[in-house]
Order: structure tokens, then C-alpha cells, then sequence
């Protein structure tokens, strides 16, 4: 089914909506919520939790991307879910690792929760990210949007695991160099 009917369904307030976005887009949802987690209930839950949503979202809002729109739902239910999850026991997992490699492109003694302008800090990260190779962004977005393990990563793209992680500090240092010079560092 086409999205756009996936929309349709949404908006005629069809309980088919969520049965039709599970066939095309459960797979999606799970993999991005595994991927912060490492939990297959935890996921579960996150999954059913983004259909709510969805449910709840359409109508009024229509969405242009619906698997944009999707995916941007379940990773922040996920990190909702992976951040209770840490405050009730510190723990690991492929998330936490990545937001700690990006920790020393943004610390340095600022506080994006509390001090800056996120709107701002976002919109220096997606300049950032337009002015990159189209291989060094794809591989940005899997480890730090997607949380992939970097031999994943490597392997979806093609690339070896070496190169990847190579790939990935050389980037690091290169966002902290851009928003040093954007006055965020």
C-alpha cells in the first residue's frame, strides 16, 4: 500500500491504518528501536507506543515523509525508553556508546539541555551535515541517528569496519571543529 493511503486511512480514523503501516514499516521500527535498546519486549513496547502515536497524530497533522515521520517517532520514544532505562540502573548498550563518542563534540563544559538554544545547536548540526560527503553522512546518520553497531554500518554501506570507524573520528572531530567556530564549544 502507497503511503499516501497509509495517510488516508489515518485521517478516515481506520483501524486498518495500523495493521497497514506494521506490513511496510513495522521491520523499519523495530530494527531503529533495537538498535538503541538491545531489547526485543522493550522494542515491542516502543513500536506499539509509536502506532499510538501515529494514531493520536493523524489527524491534524498529515505528514509529507511518512517514514521520516515514523522513524523520527520511534527513535524518540526509544531514547525516552533507553534514558528511564539508564536512570534506574547505569548501563550500556549501542546507544549510550554512540551519544558518548558525540559527548566531546558538544561538552566541554556546555549543557545543551539547559544551556543553549537547541533549535540552534540543531540547525548548526544539519549545516554540518549537508556540507559532508555523501558517504561520510550516511555513515554519521547510521552510528549516531540509527545507532548502528559500526560493523553494521560497514556492512549496509559497503564499507570495511576500519574505514567506518575511521570514518566516524575523523567526522567527530571535524562537527566539534564546526561548532567550536559556531560558538557551541
Amino acid at each position: 500500500m502507497e503511503d499516501i493511503e497509509i495517510i488516508d486511512l489515518y485521517w478516515q480514523r481506520s483501524q486498518e491504518a495500523i495493521g497497514q503501516t506494521d506490513i511496510k514499516y513495522g521491520g523499519m521500527c523495530r530494527g531503529i528501536s533495537y538498535s538503541i535498546l538491545s531489547s526485543r519486549e522493550d522494542s515491542e513496547e516502543c513500536v506499539s507506543d509509536t502506532y499510538l502515536t501515529l494514531w493520536q497524530r493523524m489527524p491534524p497533522e498529515r505528514p509529507g515523509r511518512l517514514a521520516a515521520f515514523i522513524a523520527a517517532i520511534v527513535r524518540n520514544i526509544s531514547l525516552k525508553c533507553l534514558r528511564s532505562r539508564l536512570r534506574q540502573k547505569r548501563g550500556g548498550g549501542e546507544a549510550a556508546l554512540a551519544l558518548e563518542e558525540l559527548e566531546g563534540c558538544v561538552a566541554s563544559g556546555c549543557d545543551v539541555e539547559k544551556g543553549y538554544d537547541f533549535k540552534e545547536l540543531c540547525a548548526a548540526i544539519e549545516s554540518f551535515l549537508r556540507s559532508l560527503p555523501q558517504t561520510e553522512r550516511d555513515i554519521f546518520i547510521c552510528r549516531y541517528w540509527l545507532f548502528l553497531p559500526t560493523a553494521e554500518t560497514a556492512g549496509r554501506l559497503g564499507l570495511s569496519k576500519s574505514r567506518v570507524n575511521t570514518g566516524l573520528f575523523r567526522t567527530r572531530a571535524k562537527l566539534a571543529e564546526h561548532l567550536r567556530r559556531e560558538g557551541f564549544i
